[in-house]
């Protein structure tokens, strides 16, 4: 399976915040712990509505939790 051209800080932003878990972070942004573990794997692309509901929790603007690779398309 190839790597998304995505990467992201989500689990380096839980730990910031008090170590959140993924479950909890699911439920504030309304979507499963699995779906929040497959996106910090970069085996999951979220929709961009659950991209901004992540960041919004962190209090972040979308870049400093999602990074893309342009040279990996």
């Amino acid at each position: 399976m190839a790597s998304l051209p995505f990467t992201n800080d989500i689990r380096t932003l839980r730990f910031l915040a008090g170590e959140m878990t993924q479950g909890e972070l699911g439920d504030r942004v309304g979507v499963t712990r699995q779906t929040i573990a497959a996106i910090e794997q970069g085996k999951y692309s979220p929709s961009l509505e659950v991209a901004f509901r992540i960041a919004r929790c962190f209090d972040k603007p979308l870049e400093a939790v999602f990074q893309w690779s342009e040279g990996t398309n």
